[in-house]
């Protein structure tokens, strides 16, 4: 399991928007996030690095924890 700390989410519209774009990369994924933590926790394929970016590509700032 991958956490990110995750600048930038607010509402629904931001958990939605972060889970399509990395299931869009890889369906198979589990992705947990908890808007009061500003944490996004990933179980995937996908390496680290892929993931910061499909959430930055999304308009987000991600933060090393």
């Amino acid at each position: 399991m991958q956490v990110f700390n995750v600048q930038g989410m607010t509402c629904g519209h931001c958990v939605r928007a972060v889970t399509h774009a990395i299931k869009g990369e890889d369906p198979a994924a589990d992705v947990q996030i908890d808007l009061a933590k500003g944490e996004v926790r990933v179980q995937s394929q996908l390496a680290a690095e892929q993931v910061v970016g499909l959430i930055e590509e999304e308009g987000y700032s991600v933060k090393a924890l």
